[in-house]
């Protein structure tokens, strides 16, 4: 069996973060790294990875290292949908193969779960189903009693669900001849001719099981979701400190950490798990990281910095700055006293332009995105929900209360006048030999 990863196609929802999702660092690996090391620890090792002309290069250096696993490559020339990238890959696929989505994260007991059921079952196809109890924007299955698929529906307007059961890429299919023959027949004007197929097999009476699966799940549909990802790779984790790792005696680290090597955590420095530091950064004096923070490689957290539930990428510098339930992503630096807003006056969602959109996080607590190689000019503030392009400055004293686009730079206007002030300086007040006043009794007399 060929575990299919779909790396192929081209996001337009994550801006500023500029990198493909499933190429965005976590905890010192890719999302990409992880699931493959999660199928290969679940017994699978033959992979065929379908990337785009502009990621290849990236991808075969992020699973170089990887071992105990074979690699196949190949490229799918346009963002053109599932079915399309399986025919790019068609030469190198077996009779049957398991098709992933590398952009979620979720437990090594999905493709368990998965496998398992393909062995006691005789059905053409295996998907997981994961039920919500809210709107999630992504195809929904309809299921009969036994588990079987019905029909798929692909993101439905919120309020028209066939049901509360939504579909996570994770498939597996038996005979990928049946799959081709059907996808080619598919009628259809969007990039939907992979769901259109399976739809069409189910009505010509094929078996497709819909199994279920309960187990930690984080899609990455849009920036704020790197939060989530971050909350469920932490809490799968195991405390862990580097050997290297320099702790001063007055600084505390509390719950479960991850602490990369040769980290160093200063005098009354407060680090507050679950919380992932990478490595070679340094925490300094008075510094405050909370529950669900993940600074990234070769940060300086300065002198009373406070990061609280935020995702922060390699190689950024902070002084005396709040990063409240926000992403960084790499190589920023933060003048003394920026700060990040991560919640409104109104206390209602915090909102973000995604396109031509605005689309509601779902969170009351969210701060700002800020793509790579930005700078934050002291005393800076961003209001909640605001993006800031990569190759961007917010200068000193602007509070950016709008998103700011690539290579930009906000600055803010400063008025003020020259005048002779006449005062007379007391050089004794500033040495303190001034004399003191009498006190006035007169307030005790009256009483």
């Amino acid at each position: 069996m060929k575990v299919v990863f779909l790396c192929g196609g081209v996001g337009k929802r994550m801006f500023p973060i500029t990198e493909d999702k499933f190429l965005i660092n976590f905890m010192g690996c890719t999302l990409l790294e992880r699931q493959i090391i999660l199928a290969r620890d679940a017994g699978l090792t033959d992979f065929v990875i379908i990337s785009n002309p502009a990621n290849i290069d990236r991808i075969k250096r992020a699973v170089s290292a990887i071992s105990g696993a074979n690699f196949a490559f190949t490229i799918q020339q346009q963002p053109l949908g599932i079915a399309d990238a399986l025919k790019s890959a068609a030469s190198l696929l077996d009779e049957a193969i398991l098709v992933v989505n590398p952009n979620d994260a979720f437990e090594q007991s999905a493709y368990k779960a998965l496998l398992a059921a393909s062995t006691r079952e005789k059905a053409v196809s295996y998907m997981l189903g994961y039920e919500v109890n809210q709107y999630f924007p992504g195809g929904y299955l309809a299921v009969d009693s036994h588990n079987l698929l019905t029909r798929i529906v692909e993101k439905p307007a919120p309020g028209t669900e066939p049901g509360n059961l939504v579909n996570i890429l994770l498939h597996l299919h038996t005979d990928t001849d049946r799959l081709f023959k059907y996808m080619a027949a598919a009628k259809t004007n969007r990039d939907d001719v992979y769901e259109c197929a399976m739809d069409r097999m189910v009505k010509d009476g094929y078996s497709i099981e819909v199994v279920p699966y309960s187990g930690a799940w984080a899609p990455i549909k849009y920036p704020w979701h790197i939060l989530d990802a971050v909350k469920l790779l932490l809490d799968l984790s195991e405390r862990s400190i580097a050997p290297s790792v320099s702790i001063s005696e007055r600084a505390t680290v509390a719950g479960k950490v991850i602490i990369g090597e040769n980290v160093r955590i200063l005098e009354n420095a407060v680090i507050r798990g679950p919380a992932y530091i990478g490595p070679n950064t340094i925490v300094g004096n008075n510094a405050l990281i909370r529950e669900y923070s993940h600074i990234g490689a070769g940060c300086v957290v300065g002198f009373s910095t406070e990061i609280k539930g935020s995702y922060i990428g390699n190689n950024c510098w902070f002084h005396s700055n709040y990063i409240g339930d926000s992403i960084i992503g790499n190589n920023c630096s933060f003048g003394s006293g920026m700060v990040t807003a991560n919640f409104r006056l109104d206390e209602k969602e915090v909102k973000v332009k995604v396109g031509g959109d605005v689309l509601s996080t779902g969170r009351d607590h969210f701060g700002v995105i800020i793509g790579d190689n930005c700078k934050m000019g002291i005393n800076s503030g961003i209001l909640p929900g605001r993006r800031v392009g990569p190759n961007s400055i917010v200068g000193p004293h602007v509070c950016l209360d709008n998103d700011l686009g690539p290579g930009q730079m906000a600055l803010g206007r400063q008025e003020y006048k020259l005048v002779k002030h006449g005062i007379e300086l007391a050089a004794a007040k500033k040495t303190g030999t001034e004399k003191t006043p009498p006190v006035n009794n007169a307030f005790n007399r009256q009483r």
